[in-house]
């Protein structure tokens, strides 16, 4: 069964990443082989080239990719990699394929149509910036950009570095225009970053990285007396909750009644799997049998992932949806490289009165940061067995803030249910516990919550926090009584 789980996760990814060259040709002739190779992502190159950057290193679940982890973004609840990393010669292309251009708000501009013939990239750019040795994940032939002014000036940019507008729209969290420029010419994305930073009238230029969902199937939910929470007193009533997940199977009598609104940020892609985010939903707010951890909860689902990937760029379209929900939790559970967007995005989120809840990674203890966990501001979950054991296969770092049930839980899935192990859906047991204190008083600003959980987690590893542990297991019941 597992090995026909990961041949049908292959042929779902191969169709949603169409393959695109990975190695770029530039004529600039003061690119050093060295920065060459980096730009292209190159074996003999990547290990220098990765102290310059973090990325996300491929993670153990059905969504991860293989040996070469630097590459990729995922959902931390994943134990086993069912998405291989494509080989050096290749890099999937965008999986929205163009579907952002729709999803964003409802008073989003409309697109700029792609230029009608071949567009020539101009001669003599200035690059103001060094090539940047992209890490981490990412579609080949796109860069993403925050522009200052109006359509025209995102037309004259695209006219002026030899691009094509395949979005834009009007980001609330980043507050500006996020553009998506295709590059037709095949130049390394690197280049033309720097080349883009000789215009003042780009504020942030990005790669448009590639995330990805993690995942694994694995009884009893004993999360309820783990974290101290009883179950015939949880209700997360009427707290608002978005998640950003796979699409889900909201005919599955866990989900009645729970999901309040949805939002499809990849309308292009038709949905293959909804396993993981039926997990994720059920896990925080489901009814029946399954009950989740704040029964009432209403959630907003935001669906951006595919074949377990997804980019930022639709990412960042659900995290705008989800703000203008009005929401007071948003659970991530994905993991992938630092993008400075994200980032934005996140801290705005949270200037909002966000609570933002992300897994840490099932990338392993000598995996580099998993983001968005690792932003500030963001709490970052790992996970923990029944026994209050380390899940092995979780990420490690001083970013790891709290630890949570995340091992062998029985949850619902688009076929019923199923058993499931990662740090994605600890994060989402903790977000669901949050709901509670919420729920028990509306008036806990994001800070307050942060240092509650902190103060009163119990303590696993060594004295105090750590890079395992975080503060320690949570315990809402403690929690819920500390005071200011």
């Amino acid at each position: 069964m597992a090995a026909k789980r990961v041949v049908l996760h292959a042929a779902l990814l191969a169709a949603a990443f169409v393959a695109a060259p990975a190695f770029a040709q530039t004529n600039d002739p003061n690119l050093s082989q060295k920065q060459v190779d980096c730009l292209n992502r190159t074996t003999a190159a990547g290990a220098d080239c990765d102290k310059n950057g973090g990325g996300a290193k491929a993670g153990g679940d059905k969504s991860g990719i293989g040996t070469d982890a630097a590459a990729a973004v995922f959902m931390p609840a994943l134990i086993v990699d069912l998405f291989p990393n494509p080989p050096a010669s290749a890099a999937p292309a965008n999986p929205s394929n163009g579907g952002a251009q729709t999803s964003g708000p409802t008073n989003t501009p409309p697109p700029a149509p792609a230029p009608s013939g071949p567009v020539t990239p101009p001669t003599g750019l200035n690059v103001t910036a060094p090539p940047r040795a992209v890490s981490g994940e990412f579609v080949p032939d796109e860069v993403l950009v925050t522009v200052n002014g109006d359509a025209g000036a995102v037309q004259q940019i695209a006219n002026s570095f030899g691009l094509q507008v395949r979005s834009q729209r009007q980001s609330r969290l980043l507050g500006t225009t996020l553009v998506r420029y295709g590059i037709p010419d095949g130049r390394p994305v690197g280049v033309v970053l720097a080349q883009l930073a000789a215009d003042g009238r780009t504020q942030r230029r990005e790669p448009n990285h590639i995330y990805s969902l993690q995942q694994a199937a694995g009884i009893v939910n004993y999360a309820f007396e783990r974290i101290a929470l009883d179950a015939k007193n949880a209700s997360g009533e009427n707290v608002r909750v978005a998640v950003i997940d796979t699409g889900i199977d909201d005919t599955n009598p866990a989900l009645k009644g729970v999901i309040a609104d949805q939002f499809d940020a990849m309308p292009n892609v038709p949905i293959e799997k909804r396993d993981h985010g039926t997990s994720i939903d059920g896990l925080i707010a489901g009814v029946g049998a399954l009950e989740g951890m704040a029964p009432g909860a209403r959630i907003f689902h935001a669906r951006a992932f595919e074949g377990g990937k997804s980019t930022m760029d639709v990412i960042l379209s659900a995290l705008d949806w989800a703000a203008e929900q009005d929401v007071r939790i948003i659970n991530m559970s994905f993991v992938g490289p630092k993008n400075d967007l994200l980032g934005t995005a996140c801290r705005n989120a949270r200037a909002l009165g966000m609570v933002l809840v992300a897994a840490a990674g099932n990338n392993g203890p000598k995996a580099p940061y998993g983001y968005p966990a690792a932003f500030d501001g963001v709490i970052a979950v790992t996970a923990t067995d029944a026994k209050d054991g380390l899940m092995p296969q979780a990420n490690r770092g001083p970013y790891v803030f709290i630890s949570a049930p995340g091992v062998e839980m029985v949850a619902p899935s688009g076929a019923g249910s199923d058993m499931v192990t990662g740090t994605s859906f600890a994060a989402a047991i903790v977000s669901g516990a949050i709901a509670n204190l919420i729920h028990a008083a509306p008036d806990r600003s994001p800070d307050d919550i942060e240092k509650a959980l902190a103060a009163t987690a119990k303590d696993l590893g060594p004295k105090g926090r750590d890079n395992d542990f975080g503060y320690g297991l949570l315990d809402i019941k403690a929690a819920a009584a500390a005071k200011e």
